[in-house]
């Protein structure tokens, strides 16, 4: 399967590679070509063309999110051909992302001579993916029939349009949405990138979405949790740029959470289980990064999602634009709700938990006081205790 794939790939490259690149001081950049095993290793190749001696080769390459670029010297066969192995089982690359590349020769005389940039995208080939597509969202899965993909695809749309009803944003440039089997596999994708989770994923910047479902009676249901769950991350990264990572955990994860087609049943048990136990996270603890304990990073889904639902009902989907837009420029998680809800979020914290969870505030602040009410008696009695003595002794004086 990896050798099809990785023939695949190079026979597409190729058709864009086939001229050659003629650069500076007659130098020619031919045949450049690409090929990939997913997570091991990355062939770049091309054969140079130059009148002039040369005196150094290099290849460089990016993520196309990155900053830093990578630099390798090459070394070419007396026919011109240069080849580089890259490893990417040791040095990890996101997966999907756009790779760009190019060549770079320095001649004897101090003259210089680029390639043209190529591209190509750094797709996971260990699977033989089929593809459907509407207007500018492509699905992509390897295990299922058509009707399994169709109804992805109809889950991506609705779901598409239900997050355009929470906030204002075009779907823009292209989306891609893969569907894995099993949480393993798509693990293991992640892995390979560097990173980890359990069910889903998505990259906002690179417009793509990993989900995690096996076709069965129940895929309906993961589709519908699962995909406009993702897409939320990608389209709201779209409708703020990068200042995304700006917005606080619960915010990200609760418009998602509430795009979702058919909403976490396991999420109100948390809550009411959190509540009777008093267990419940505060809002402003969920501002960053969610817990790593399983248990406690559910709860804090279950409460994001309650939250941002509680906002949007009560304040509407402008206002949560404006909730998003304040955090967007820049406002911490306190202000940020100050200014566009006219309230903090503490107190938004606590409205929330008495209209929506039903908690009993005075009680829980009741017995959250007594301690110190009963501390503040025990430092009130001794002088109180002296003043009634004093009192009793100047009255028998007195007698």
């Amino acid at each position: 399967m990896r050798r099809f794939a990785n023939f695949f790939v190079m026979a597409v490259f190729l058709l864009g590679f086939t001229r050659p690149a003629q650069a500076q001081a007659g130098v020619k950049f031919v045949d450049a070509r690409v090929g990939y095993d997913f997570g091991e290793q990355i062939t770049f190749s091309a054969r140079i063309e130059s009148p002039n001696p040369i005196k150094e080769i290099q290849l460089l390459f990016r993520d196309e999110r990155e900053e830093n670029t990578r630099v390798i010297p090459l070394q070419a066969d007396p026919d011109g051909f240069v080849s580089y192995q890259y490893d990417a089982a040791s040095n990890l690359l996101r997966p999907f992302a756009k790779i760009i590349f190019w060549f770079q020769v320095i001649l004897q005389d101090g003259g210089t001579a680029q390639s043209a940039n190529y591209s190509f995208r750094y797709a996971d080939d260990r699977f033989d993916w089929v593809t459907r597509q509407e207007k500018n969202i492509s699905v992509h899965w390897y295990d299922g029939d058509e009707a399994f993909g169709m109804a992805a695809l109809d889950a991506a749309r609705n779901g598409l349009q239900t997050i355009q009803g929470l906030f204002p944003v075009e779907a823009g440039e292209p989306i891609n949405i893969y569907i894995y089997s099993s949480p393993t596999e798509l693990q293991e994708t992640l892995f390979m990138g560097g990173e980890t989770w359990v069910a889903g994923h998505a990259s906002p910047a690179l417009g793509v979405a990993l989900v995690s479902i096996k076709p069965s009676m129940e895929q309906n249901i993961a589709m519908q949790q699962q995909i406009p769950h993702e897409l939320a991350h990608v389209m709201l990264y779209r409708y703020v740029g990068e200042e995304y990572d700006r917005l606080p955990t619960w915010l990200q994860e609760g418009i998602s959470s509430i795009a979702e087609l058919y909403p976490n049943p396991d999420y109100q048990r948390a809550l009411d289980v959190a509540l009777e136990n008093e267990m419940l996270i505060p809002m402003a603890d969920l501002c960053d990064p969610f817990p790593r304990d399983a248990s406690r990073a559910f709860l804090a889904y279950a409460e994001s999602a309650s939250f941002t639902r509680y906002l949007y009902n009560a304040y509407g989907s402008s206002e949560l634009d404006d909730l998003i837009r304040a955090y967007a420029d820049g406002l911490s998680c306190e202000p940020g709700a100050t200014q566009a809800l006219g309230a903090s979020l503490t107190y938004l914290d606590a409205r929330w938990r008495e209209s929506v969870l039903g908690a009993n505030l005075l009680g829980v602040a009741w017995r959250n006081f007594l301690p110190y009410l009963i501390l503040f008696g025990l430092i009130l009695i001794v002088p109180l205790a002296e003043g009634i003595a004093m009192l009793r002794r100047r009255k028998k004086d007195g007698n």
